[in-house]
């Protein structure tokens, strides 16, 4: 298991061993991964991660598995994209872009992933299992398809067509639920307690999978030569990407790979579903359940797991957490792929329209590096664009029909 001491409860501080757990039996407090960093810096070096695969692999010591183990899709270290022309037009000074777009599934749940199913293997269970709200869902049963493993992803009834699409292709068990996803996440630990040999990635699981996020971070300071960025702004769904990721910096500080340097920490949410951005608004600790009504599928998860963890993160490391509206998300989406040829899916413009918002009322100083995540392909999303998009004229086949239509439009001479 690498270097990993056990499980630990984030509220009590009991130990457990690391074993399929993810609730503390004395106080319900979510469990985390404990690890031996003294060992882990006496081992890890910029040389040995920079002689690893061009994965999520080549940070194996920083994670809670002992390696891939057999058949794995090789998620990760996908490209840190300098973003000149959006930061422009935004009116910052550095922007980078975090384009996980490239990942195997399209979107960054393939790094929690492949953290999970190898530690599902080295644990014994042989059976991939989820609730999702669409990327999880492609990650997992893809996944589990390249691994052997059989596979259970619980969804709700209506979610993005293509990310049906793109989940049933794989093969496994895709149950449609009627209801939200906090129904289907509901389903689910009622599952994971009555079928503990299963490997349910976010539940009985989810210490080990919430661990792949970390890369998100480690990804970046070794792209930007083994620096710390100074800001980042990161979508919120559980909020488990977002701690995940701050906690991640702090780890390469720990062991010695970067010097130590403070990093914002800023969340985006889409208005429609705000619980986290409402109460950091609110200067509330109390995260009030919503129902998700909003285009960011992906996002909408109106009981936050992580959500208090994440505030907390935003508000110790002076980061702002921001709301947008689904005409910001559809207008956002538009203005990365024209400023810097990405398509992100919604999720993805509710991270560049909070990024333009916290921008235009000065919460990003023009001094700093900033990274934004965009976590998900826009190709999983293509019908939240409705009419938004489509052809810039329709003509018949003739030089002089496009002339004439190219004129009128404005077009280049």
């Amino acid at each position: 298991m690498g270097f990993v001491q056990g499980l630990v409860c984030r509220e009590c501080h009991r130990a457990y061993p690391a074993e399929a757990l993810h609730v503390c039996d004395y106080c319900f407090g979510p469990l985390e991964v404990a690890y031996d960093y003294d060992a882990i810096a006496a081992r890890v070096t910029k040389e040995r991660i920079g002689a690893g695969p061009p994965s999520i692999w080549r940070y194996v010591d920083l994670l809670p598995v002992a390696g891939p183990a057999g058949a794995d899709l090789n998620p990760g270290f996908t490209p840190l994209v300098r973003a000149d022309r959006l930061g422009a037009e935004l009116g910052l000074g550095e922007l980078w872009l975090k384009d996980d777009t490239r990942n195997p599934t399209g979107s960054f749940k393939d790094r929690v992933v492949g953290v999970a199913l190898t530690k599902a293997r080295e644990l014994g269970l042989k059976v991939a299992a989820c609730a999702s709200t669409g990327n999880l869902a492609n990650a997992v049963a893809a996944a589990a398809a390249r691994a052997g493993m059989e596979s259970y992803v619980f969804i709700p009834a209506n979610l993005e067509r293509v990310k049906v699409a793109t989940t049933a292709v794989f093969g496994g068990h895709l149950v449609a639920v009627e209801g939200n996803y906090d129904d289907v996440n509901r389903l689910c630990a009622e599952l994971a307690s009555d079928r503990p040999e299963w490997a349910f990635v976010n539940v009985n699981i989810r210490p080990y999978y919430s661990e792949g996020s970390k890369t998100l971070a480690f990804e970046v300071a070794e792209q930007l030569g083994w620096q710390l960025p100074d800001h980042v702004v990161v979508p919120i769904a559980s909020g488990s990407q977002l701690t995940k990721i701050h906690k991640g910096f702090g780890e390469l500080a720990k062991v010695g790979l970067v010097e130590p340097h403070p990093v914002r920490v800023s969340g985006a949410q889409a208005l429609g579903c705000s619980p986290v951005a409402t109460a950091f608004a609110e200067g509330s600790d109390t995260i009030r359940p919503v129902r998700p009504d909003t285009i960011a599928k992906s996002l909408a998860i109106g009981n936050p797991a992580d959500g208090w963890y994440a505030l907390e993160v935003v508000r110790s490391s002076g980061g702002r957490i921001g709301a947008v509206s689904d005409a910001e998300i559809l207008e956002a989406i538009s203005l990365l792929a024209r400023t810097e040829g990405i398509f992100a899916e919604t999720a993805g413009g509710v991270t560049i329209a909070t990024l333009a918002k916290l921008a235009a009322e000065g919460a990003i100083g023009t001094d700093e590096r900033v990274v934004a995540y965009v976590t998900g392909n826009g190709l999983k999303t293509v019908e939240a664009l409705g009419d938004a998009v489509g052809p810039s004229y329709v003509i018949p086949p003739s030089l002089e029909a496009f002339v004439a239509a190219d004129r009128a439009a404005g077009g280049i001479r």
